[in-house]
C-alpha cells in the first residue's frame, strides 16, 4: 500500500472517530436537554404527560437527528479530501526522493529534489541535494585521480618494459647507462606509489603520525641542506632562517612537506628560494618564497588539487608528478595546521604552513 494510501486512511480514520463522538455527543446531549424540557413543560399543565413526546416533538427529534447525520456526513467527505491533499503534500515529495535515491543508485549522481515546502521536508530535500551534488564532485573526481594515475604510471612502465623487450630481442645494448635509467625510471614509479599511497591514508584519515617535539628550523634546515646540491646545480641561492619554534609534529611527515614545497619552489625559481619560520602566538609559520614567474589567478584555487599542473604543457620531468602540493596540503592538515599560497604573477610564490606552537615553549 502507498504512502499516500496509508497516510489518508489514518487520518480519515482519526477523523471519522472524532466525527461520530462529537455527533453522538450533540445527540445525547441535545435529546437529553429537550426531553428534560418535554418534561417541565408537562408539569407546567400545558397539554403534555410528564416526559412523553407528541407527534410534533418526534418530528423536531427526527428532524435534529437527520440534521447531524447530514453534517457529519459532509465533514467526513471534506475531512476525506483533506486527508488525501495532505497526504500527497507528504508522499510527494517522499516519492520524488526515492525516485532521485533510485537513479543514484544507477550511478546517475547529481539528482536532484525540487524543494516545494517547507519544514522537516525541506531540510531533508536540501540535505539530499548537498550529499547528490558532493556524489557527483566526487565521482567526476574519482575518474579524473584513475585516469591521472594511469596516465603516471603508464609513462615508467612503458619505458622499462619498452627497454626491457629491446635487451631481450637484442636491439638494446644492456650497458650500464641503459640500466641506471631503467633505475630510475623504477626510483620513480616506487616514490609514485608511496606518494599515491600516503595521499590515500591521508585523505581517508588514517595517516599514521609519530608526533614528537620537533624545531622546525632545524627541519627545514635540514631540507634546505638536502635540497642545496639541486640549486646549486641550477644556479639558485636557497637559504633558511628564522626564530627556533618548536612544534608537536611528526619529524618524517613535517619533513616530507619541506621537501615537496622547496622541490616545487626549485622548479620554477629563478635566481633564489627563501625559507623563513617565523613564531607568533599560538602559531608558527614556515614560509618557502621564490622569485620564479608566479600563478596565474585563475589557477591558484587548485594548486593544491591532486594532478593539477598550471602548464599542461608541462611533463613529469619539468612539472612533476601533480601530486607534490596536493600531499603537502593532505599532511599539513592531518597535523591540524593549514598551508595558504599567495602569488603574483612576475614577482613568484610564497607558501606559508601553519603549525600550533606546543605548549610551553
Amino acid at each position: 500500500m502507498s504512502v499516500t494510501k496509508k497516510i489518508t486512511g489514518l487520518v480519515f480514520l482519526l477523523l471519522a472517530v472524532t466525527v461520530g463522538v462529537m455527533i453522538w455527543l450533540t445527540d445525547w446531549q441535545m435529546t437529553t436537554h429537550f426531553r428534560a424540557y418535554v418534561t417541565a413543560v408537562g408539569a407546567a399543565g400545558h397539554g403534555h404527560m410528564m416526559g412523553m413526546y407528541g407527534v410534533h416533538e418526534l418530528a423536531y427529534l427526527s428532524s435534529v437527528h437527520r440534521g447531524l447525520a447530514w453534517v457529519g456526513a459532509g465533514m467526513l467527505i471534506v475531512g476525506l479530501a483533506a486527508s488525501y491533499v495532505l497526504a500527497r503534500g507528504i508522499s510527494e515529495p517522499l516519492r520524488r526522493l526515492s525516485l532521485a535515491v533510485a537513479e543514484i543508485k544507477e550511478g546517475k549522481y547529481g539528482q536532484k529534489v525540487e524543494i516545494t515546502t517547507g519544514g522537516e521536508l525541506a531540510s531533508l530535500a536540501e540535505a539530499f541535494n548537498s550529499m547528490s551534488d558532493r556524489l557527483a564532485i566526487n565521482e567526476k573526481l574519482r575518474k579524473r585521480l584513475l585516469a591521472d594515475i594511469a596516465h603516471e604510471l603508464r609513462t615508467p612502465i612503458t619505458i622499462i618494459q619498452g627497454n626491457l623487450e629491446g635487451m631481450i630481442d637484442g636491439i638494446i645494448e644492456p650497458n650500464k647507462e641503459q640500466l641506471i635509467s631503467l633505475h630510475e625510471e623504477a626510483l620513480h614509479l616506487s616514490r609514485l606509489i608511496k606518494d599515491l599511497r600516503d595521499l590515500s591514508l591521508a585523505n581517508a584519515g588514517h595517516l599514521p603520525l609519530e608526533k614528537t617535539k620537533v624545531s622546525l628550523l632545524q627541519l627545514a634546515g635540514r631540507s634546505v641542506a638536502l635540497l642545496n646540491p639541486i640549486a646549486e646545480e641550477k644556479g639558485i641561492l636557497l637559504s633558511c632562517s628564522g626564530s627556533d619554534a618548536i612544534v608537536e609534529a611528526d619529524p618524517g611527515r613535517t619533513t616530507q612537506i619541506f621537501q615537496n614545497l622547496l622541490s616545487n619552489a626549485l622548479r620554477y625559481a629563478r635566481a633564489r628560494v627563501t625559507v623563513t619560520v617565523t613564531e607568533e602566538d599560538e602559531w608558527s609559520e614556515v614560509t618557502v618564497a621564490d622569485d620564479g614567474p608566479g600563478i596565474p589567478p585563475e589557477h591558484v584555487p587548485h594548486i593544491f588539487d591532486q594532478f593539477y599542473r598550471c602548464d599542461e604543457a608541462r611533463d613529469r620531468q619539468s612539472g612533476g608528478s601533480g601530486i607534490g602540493l596536493a600531499i603537502v596540503k593532505s599532511l599539513v592538515e592531518a597535523h591540524g595546521g593549514t598551508v595558504t599560497v599567495h602569488s603574483i604573477p612576475g614577482e613568484g610564490t610564497t607558501f606559508t604552513v601553519r603549525f600550533k606552537t606546543s605548549p610551553g615553549n
